[in-house]
């Protein structure tokens, strides 16, 4: 199974994945990256902080623009992509597997997930 069939997409293109720990994964989706174009700076929050869904948690610059990330469920941050944070670029190559930004325990209930969208469907509202 494909990452893209396991995770769940904002409208403001990040994504979300559940790990097996209960924790999830949260990073842009690769239309995000995309559009952005070459990446060269993250600013990536705390480990310990609390967000709650749709606040900004992250910055990315890239040569067209700089824009803002939101967080798409409540969530305290347990690990960011450090590795991420030294090589931006990264990002551009491989969003899912080595680019994702934030791990996070939600702190919300499950229906903060009910206006996510599966890739899929994520994709054709791109259209």
């Amino acid at each position: 199974m494909s990452i893209t069939e396991k995770i769940l997409c904002s409208k403001s293109h990040e994504y979300l994945l559940k790990n097996d720990d209960d924790t999830y994964t949260i990073g842009l989706t690769d239309y995000a990256v995309e559009q952005l174009g070459d990446i060269v700076f993250l600013e990536l929050p705390e480990v310990g902080v609390d967000f709650k869904k749709n606040e900004t948690f992250a910055t990315v610059e890239s040569v067209k623009a700089a824009s803002e990330i939101y967080m798409p469920v409540s969530g305290k941050i347990i690990e960011i992509n450090e590795a991420l944070v030294d090589a931006p670029e990264t990002l551009n190559e491989d969003v899912y597997e080595n680019g994702w930004l934030v791990k996070i325990e939600a702190t919300g209930d499950a229906s903060e997930q009910n206006d996510l969208l599966e890739y899929e469907d994520y994709k054709e509202e791109l259209e």
